[in-house]
């Protein structure tokens, strides 16, 4: 005798992630954006040199290229 299958027609129910995840994610991705590509778009130059100097070590260990 075969068993009867209990998932066979088992929708799916949607996940629901919570605003504070949502802004979490946007401040990790802001922060990946100004350690790895800013140089000058969003910041001035002054302040922008200051960032790359901060990161300098950081975006050669992570294999970007900055100079």
């Amino acid at each position: 005798m075969a068993a009867p299958s209990s998932a066979a027609a088992t929708p799916l129910s949607p996940v629901v992630v919570p605003l504070w995840a949502w802004a979490l994610l946007a401040l990790a991705l802001f922060g990946v954006y100004l350690l790895l590509q800013e140089n000058g778009a969003l910041l001035t130059q002054a302040q922008a040199g200051y960032l790359h100097e901060l990161t300098h070590d950081a975006r050669h260990a992570l294999g970007v290229p900055c100079h």
